[in-house]
C-alpha cells in the first residue's frame, strides 16, 4: 500500500486526513485478517510514531521521509517523491522483501506506483479518492496544478486496474481522463458494522449533552471548500424560524485556524451562530454517538450539490 501524503494514523478530520486514511487502514486490516501480509508506506512527520508500526496482524505501517517533517502542500511534496521511493527501495532491500501487488492511493502515491510497477515488474492497482480534473470543473477552491492532472493521466494509462467507489466515479474517469471502461472496477466502500450500529437516540443525546427536544442536523468532515460548509451555513439562515433546529459540525483542525475563523465569521454574518455547535475533531470510535444522536446527516459537498442542481434543471 502506498499512501504517501496521508497516514492511516493521522488525526481524522484535520486538513489532509480524512476518509482515505480510514479506507487504507481498514482495507489493510481486512486483508491481514484474510491471511495476506500488507506493508503501508507513508510520510514521516513530526507526530509520527516509530519508523515501523505494527497496525494489525500481518499489517505494518512504515514511515519514510517526504520532504521535511513540517506541513507542506501536496504540490510541494511532489519533487521529493523520488527520494521517498529511493528510501523505500533501501528499506525493501535491507529487509529482503518482495511484493506481489502494488496498491496506491491518490495521485502522489500513483506516481510512486508507476515507479514500483516498472522496477518490480508487479501489477499496480490505484484508487484516486478524488480527481483533479473534477475539482477544477467545480470551480471551487484554488485550481489543481497541471502536474496533478498529468500524473493522474499517466497513472490511468499505465496501471493495471483502477478501483472506483461508485459508478459515477467510473463515469468521471472515463469522461475526464478517457480511461478504458474495462480497466475500472466499481467497489463500494465498506462499513465496520461492529462499530457503526444503532443506539438509543435519547441515551446518546444525554451522553453528549444535547437537548432531547432539538432537531439535530449533523455534518462530519474536514474544513475544505469542496465540502460545501459555506452553503450549509447559508441554508441554516433560511431556517432560522425553526427554533429547535441545531447544526452540529464535527471535524476540522480547530476554530483557531483560518478555515475555522472563516466559518465562525460567516455564521455571525448570517445570524445563525447560536444555532450551530462546533464539536471539533473527534476519534472515529466516537462518531457512532453523533450519528445516532442526529435526526439527519447533511452532505453538502459541491459535487453532490451540482448533481442535485442538474436534476432540478
Amino acid at each position: 500500500m502506498l499512501s504517501a501524503h496521508s497516514s492511516p494514523l493521522g488525526k481524522l478530520g484535520s486538513k489532509d486526513t480524512g476518509g482515505m486514511s480510514v479506507y487504507v487502514r481498514e482495507l489493510s486490516r481486512e486483508l491481514g485478517r484474510r491471511g495476506h501480509r500488507v506493508d503501508i508506506y507513508t510520510r514521516h512527520n513530526q507526530n509520527a510514531h516509530d519508523r515501523v508500526v505494527e497496525l494489525h496482524k500481518d499489517v505494518r505501517l512504515i514511515h519514510l521521509r517526504l520532504g521535511d517533517s513540517q506541513y507542506v502542500s501536496k504540490v510541494e511534496m511532489y519533487p521529493h517523491l523520488e527520494d521517498f521511493f529511493r528510501e523505500l527501495e533501501e528499506f525493501r532491500a535491507a529487509t529482503h522483501i518482495e511484493y506481489d501487488l502494488i496498491h496506491s492511493h491518490y495521485w502522489l502515491s500513483g506516481m510512486l506506483g508507476i515507479w514500483a510497477q516498472e522496477t518490480w515488474k508487479r501489477p499496480h492497482v490505484i484508487m484516486f479518492h478524488s480527481l483533479g480534473a473534477v475539482k477544477n470543473n467545480t470551480g471551487i477552491g484554488g485550481p489543481e496544478p497541471e502536474i496533478r492532472i498529468a500524473t493522474e493521466n499517466a497513472v490511468i494509462k499505465t496501471c493495471h486496474r483502477i478501483l472506483a467507489p461508485t459508478q459515477r466515479e467510473k463515469e468521471r474517469l472515463i469522461n475526464f481522463y478517457s480511461a478504458l471502461p474495462g480497466k475500472i472496477g466499481v467497489v463500494p466502500c465498506g462499513v465496520d458494522l461492529e462499530l457503526f450500529c444503532p443506539m438509543n437516540q435519547s441515551t446518546v443525546r444525554c451522553q453528549l449533552g444535547f437537548n432531547p427536544d432539538d432537531t439535530l442536523a449533523l455534518f462530519v468532515g474536514r474544513f475544505d471548500s469542496m465540502k460545501g460548509l459555506e452553503r450549509l451555513l447559508e441554508a441554516m439562515s433560511y431556517l432560522r424560524h425553526r427554533r429547535h433546529l441545531r447544526l452540529v459540525i464535527v471535524g476540522g483542525d480547530g476554530l483557531h485556524t483560518p478555515e475555522g475563523q472563516k466559518l465562525i465569521g460567516l455564521a455571525r454574518t448570517l445570524g445563525v451562530e447560536n444555532s450551530i455547535k462546533f464539536i471539533g475533531r473527534i476519534e472515529q470510535k466516537d462518531l457512532p454517538l453523533y450519528y445516532n444522536a442526529a435526526d439527519v446527516m447533511v452532505m453538502p459537498s459541491v459535487a453532490v450539490q451540482r448533481k442535485v442542481d442538474r436534476y432540478r434543471a
